[in-house]
Order: structure tokens, then C-alpha cells, then sequence
């Protein structure tokens, strides 16, 4: 597997909206192809038996495509799929509980909301990516709190842990956004709530160019 730098569109998987291609596999295949460089599992289900095999499958697509697989949240089922990381929020485990659980070279990356004392942190405490937002109105987490995108320019300033931008980002808005400090573009509504995920997946792709 050729392990890619963390930088480009981040596609976050939604039962719902993944359920007209075909299902969360098929769909995540598509978005793939649009040129996704990482891709989170967010499965809120308890139906453990699930997705421990569509993480699985997932991981085999991602790693196919020289992409990586995070999943979000359970870092039992990280380790159990053998995904390439975890994504925690603020109700999660630590940085450090992750990694003891994790392999070594595990990413671990960290929601970070608007909250700059946050990120300091998570990178203090070893987090390999922090993600801000929302930064526009979300359709998937319509109360999340909004960031500035001066934020993210502070950020970029202070810190050497690659950003992620998240929340409500269309293709049109990842320019302003990586040319402010994220190396990573986060989109579900806009990915997978598109007729065509994989032509979705490529305009934020070209934004990276």
C-alpha cells in the first residue's frame, strides 16, 4: 500500500446519503475514483457486526486506491478493521489512549471545532491532523459550532500539524480555504449528496491543483 500525504479531499461517509449509489462501499468506491486521498467511516449504528465488515471492506478499497481509512470515533473498531487511524471528538478518548490501543504510526486526528486552545493541545499531546469547523452552514451537523477563517490562518501560523477544514464546504469554497491553511478539505453533503459522487469527489480535487 502507497501511503499518501495528508493533503487533499477528506470524504466522510453517511449511511443515508451513501444508500442511492449503492450503498456506503460502492459509494466510497466512487469518490475514490473523483481522487479522495483519505476517507472517514462515521457509522453511529450498534450494529457492530456491520460495520466492522464495511470498515473492512472500506479499508481494502482505500488502500486499493493508495488512500488511507480513518474511522471515527470507536478506536476498538480502528483496530479490529485494521484501518489506518482514528478521528476523535470532544466526548472521545485522548490522543494518548488512542495510540496505546493503536499501531504505533496510527493518525490520529482531532476535532478542534473553533477553539484554537484546543489545537494546541491535541498537537501538544501528538495528534497527527486537527480539524476546525464548521465553517458553513452544515446540512450534516446543522447546530455545529462556526469558525472563522481567521482561525485557520492562525492556526497554520502557529502549528506544524496538518488542518483540516470541515463543515458545509463545497467545491467552490476549498480554494479559499487551503489558500487560508488546510491541507485537508472534509465533505460529506457535498460527496456523497451529490448525483454523481465521483464527479463531485473530482471538483474538490481540482481545487488541490
Amino acid at each position: 500500500m502507497a501511503l499518501v500525504g495528508l493533503r487533499g479531499l477528506y470524504a466522510i461517509t453517511d449511511a443515508a446519503r451513501c444508500a442511492p449509489h449503492g450503498g456506503v462501499v460502492a459509494a466510497v468506491e466512487l469518490a475514490l475514483a473523483g481522487g479522495a486521498r483519505l476517507v472517514q467511516y462515521r457509522d453511529k449504528s450498534d450494529d457492530g457486526a456491520r460495520r466492522l465488515s464495511e470498515a473492512r471492506a472500506l479499508v481494502a478499497a482505500c488502500h486499493a486506491r493508495g488512500a488511507l481509512l480513518i474511522v471515527n470515533d470507536d478506536v476498538a473498531l480502528a483496530r479490529a478493521c485494521a484501518a489506518d487511524g482514528v478521528h476523535l471528538g470532544r466526548d472521545d478518548a485522548s490522543v494518548a489512549a488512542a495510540r496505546a490501543v493503536l499501531a504505533p504510526r496510527a493518525l490520529i486526528g482531532v476535532s478542534c471545532y473553533d477553539s484554537s486552545e484546543r489545537a494546541r493541545r491535541a498537537a501538544a499531546e501528538g495528534a497527527d491532523y486537527l480539524a476546525f469547523g464548521s465553517f458553513r452552514r452544515s446540512r450534516t451537523k446543522p447546530d455545529a459550532v462556526q469558525a472563522p477563517l481567521a482561525l485557520l490562518r492562525t492556526a497554520r501560523a502557529e502549528l506544524v500539524v496538518p488542518l483540516c477544514a470541515i463543515g458545509g464546504i463545497g467545491p467552490a469554497q476549498a480554494p479559499e480555504l487551503i489558500a487560508a491553511g488546510a491541507a485537508l478539505i472534509a465533505a460529506c453533503e457535498g460527496v456523497f449528496g451529490a448525483d454523481d459522487p465521483r464527479a463531485a469527489a473530482a471538483r474538490y480535487a481540482d481545487a488541490f491543483s
